[in-house]
């Protein structure tokens, strides 16, 4: 599906600068006193433009059916408490990091929406959002080197935090809700990074 991610962005732009033409124009109508093309553009405009920032803000989100492959991740130990981490994303990205500790942790953001949007086919999507490494022993969980990285896509709108600025998004949809996961590094592994209507799961990746 990499194709048809590339051209969210450019349907969001068409979207949202039709959006702000026909505002533009029903101003234009307005200076004219042609109230009902004011009454229309208006309507329309501030639907277009809003659904191009809802589509830009959805770039970088997966849809969340029952399960799906978010990543594979090979480890390699690289001295005592530190190993190397290599992403491989289904899109065919590639990134690789260094971690210190005992076991690798993921996590995800996961943005439920409500009934109303349910209605015309928006549905539960996921971002990962970061990898750290994360010591078995609390005490240097707390004093130890940390170390942790951004997985998350960049994306021009960012739907958490606008949920979290504006309350009267509510009854959209909920961005409240997030997921981690973490497997201890014993020695080089081939892992699955999954996502399910539960949460965040990594496992052994089969036998090839």
């Amino acid at each position: 599906m990499p194709e048809i991610s590339g051209l969210i962005p450019v349907a969001a732009a068409l979207l949202a600068l039709t959006g702000a033409l026909l505002l533009i124009a029903a101003l234009f109508a307005l200076r004219r006193a042609r109230l009902w093309r004011f009454g229309w553009r208006t309507l329309v405009g501030a639907l277009l433009l809003s659904a191009g920032f809802v589509l830009a803000g959805l770039h970088g989100y997966s849809r969340l059916t029952h399960e799906a492959l978010a990543a594979t991740i090979s480890v390699r130990p690289a001295g005592p408490q530190r190993f190397d981490a290599t992403f491989r994303f289904p899109d065919g990205r590639v990134a690789v990091y260094r971690l210190a500790g005992d076991e690798i942790y993921v996590d995800a953001r996961i943005l439920k929406w409500k009934p109303a949007a349910n209605l015309i086919g928006v549905h539960t999507l996921w971002s990962l959002d970061r990898v750290a490494g994360r010591y078995r022993s609390l005490e240097q969980e707390r004093a130890a080197a940390r170390t942790i990285h951004t997985l998350a896509a960049e994306t021009p709108v960012d739907l958490f935090e606008i949920r979290r600025r504006f309350a009267w998004l509510a009854p959209l949809y909920d961005a409240e809700y997030g997921s981690a996961s973490f497997v201890a590094v014993n020695g080089p592994a081939e892992l699955e990074l999954r996502v399910s209507t539960t949460g965040l799961l990594i496992r052994p990746a089969p036998a090839r």
